[in-house]
């Protein structure tokens, strides 16, 4: 029954030995609302995970099928990737980024999870004097502990206080230190759900290429800056990316949010001809393969997974090419995110909350996957225990690498009007009980 009591929140976390939510991890809280389920005897309000909320891209399913028939499970994949899901990726590139990578400096992954991995443990030795990776916070927190578990040390700042032109000041100064080998964000943000605009693309991929620092830009949820239209295959405008203003970048293109495809694990790590082709003797002497993405392609991806399932692989190019072509509309499919976002936000505010990252360089954030709450002067950690104790799940904004107290709040799960109706009555119990 809900609530629940501070005594049963206490014991259910003693027993998953969690001390804190707030520096609990996804999986954690994940496990916590679980047990919180079972006490309640109710189900609760996801807002905690990102999985898709709407259905697979049902031409992903045919290709996978129609590969599984042809018996692409007896046959290992080839770990530079099929040639289709390649050249099908580079043209997609060109016809919504309209960035030019070449099919060969394209390689598929088990998730951007194991791309941004796979990365971040080959920037750890391209250079001893770069031993950082530079994190553009708030972000997803799995990351940062990919960075802890290859070695890497850790740079970090909360965008917040640092849009426009106060990002070259503070960029210069972590950057100019040499010893920065990544700097790794997604756009648009999770979980702030802001967007870089021109401007600070163009900061980072300056000063990227001046300080010799690869850009891993997440584009996860590429496309659902609904502000504007950007579905339409080799049309203006493009997605925005720093690959128009620097050759130092690799983007990690996930089908998990823009097909719905999240349960395949497929990803592409998209590397710019020059990251790819760059030689190193840390690279020679380690593994025998001087160029970057050869020693990414035959040394991290062999030795990690040995590549991406044959059916994954075919399902995924085939989702491209017919977005490419144009007979599917991926943007648009994932309008419905927008919709949800724009109900959540006003049930949260009509019960007293208010957005914690609101606005992109003076300018209101956009509608979409997720958006950023808090309560008065409420702190995180209170917070989020306290709307679990109401059947709310959710995880803080701390936990992400923000400065600021709050919450992320995902909008996937919010399906019906049932599901806002029962958050709308539990938002009030909560703020009812502040009162």
């Amino acid at each position: 029954m809900l609530p629940l009591t501070e005594l049963q929140m206490a014991d259910i976390m003693s027993r998953l030995n969690i001390k804190s939510l707030s520096e609990a991890t996804i999986r954690q809280i994940v496990a916590v609302c679980g047990a919180a389920e079972s006490v309640a005897g109710e189900p609760f309000i996801h807002l905690e995970v990102g999985n898709p909320g709407l259905p697979p891209n049902s031409i992903g399913i045919a290709a996978e099928h129609k590969a599984l028939d042809n018996g692409v499970p007896a046959v290992y994949p080839p770990i530079m990737g099929v040639p289709e899901l390649k050249n099908a990726a580079s043209r997609f590139l060109k016809a919504f980024v309209d960035l030019d990578i070449p099919a060969r400096c394209i390689v598929p992954s088990v998730g951007s999870m194991q791309g941004s991995f796979g990365m971040m443990l080959l920037l750890s030795f391209r250079d001893p004097a770069k031993d950082t990776m530079l994190y553009l916070n708030p972000g997803f927190p799995p990351q940062h502990l990919q960075a802890r578990l290859v070695g890497l040390k850790e740079a970090s700042f909360d965008i917040y206080n640092y849009r426009g032109a106060a990002l070259e000041e503070k960029l210069e100064s972590i950057l100019s230190k040499g010893n920065v080998t990544g700097i790794l964000y997604s756009n648009p943000n999770n979980p702030a759900w802001t967007n870089l605009t021109e401007k600070e693309l163009e900061i980072i991929g300056r000063l990227a290429t001046k300080y010799d620092a690869i850009v891993l830009e997440d584009m996860a949820y590429m496309g659902m800056d609904f502000r504007r239209d950007c579905g339409t295959p080799f049309v203006e405008p493009f997605i925005p990316t720093v690959g128009r203003y620097t050759d130092n970048y690799v983007v990690l293109l996930s089908a998990s949010k823009i097909f719905s495809y999240a349960g395949q694990r497929v990803a592409l790590v998209c590397m710019s001809p020059s990251v790819y082709d760059r030689r190193y003797t840390t690279l020679q002497n380690f593994l025998a393969m001087p160029a970057f993405g050869d020693a990414y392609v035959f040394g991290i991806v062999y030795a990690v997974s040995s590549g991406v399932s044959h059916s994954a692989q075919k399902a995924m190019a085939a989702m491209l090419d017919a977005a490419a072509d144009g007979h599917i509309n991926f943007v648009d499919d994932c309008r419905e995110y927008k919709s949800r976002c724009e109900k959540a936000k006003t049930v949260f505010t009509d019960a007293g909350f208010h957005l914690v990252y609101d606005t992109d360089d003076g300018e209101p954030v956009s509608d979409g996957f997720f958006f950023t709450a808090g309560y008065r002067d409420m702190d995180s950690e209170t917070l989020q225990r306290q709307l679990m104790r109401h059947g709310v799940a959710s995880i803080s904004l701390p936990g992400t690498g923000s400065k600021l107290h709050g919450l992320r709040i995902c909008v996937s799960k919010l399906a019906d009007d049932k599901d806002f109706e029962t958050l709308a009555q539990r938002l009030k119990a909560f703020a009812d009980e502040q009162a």
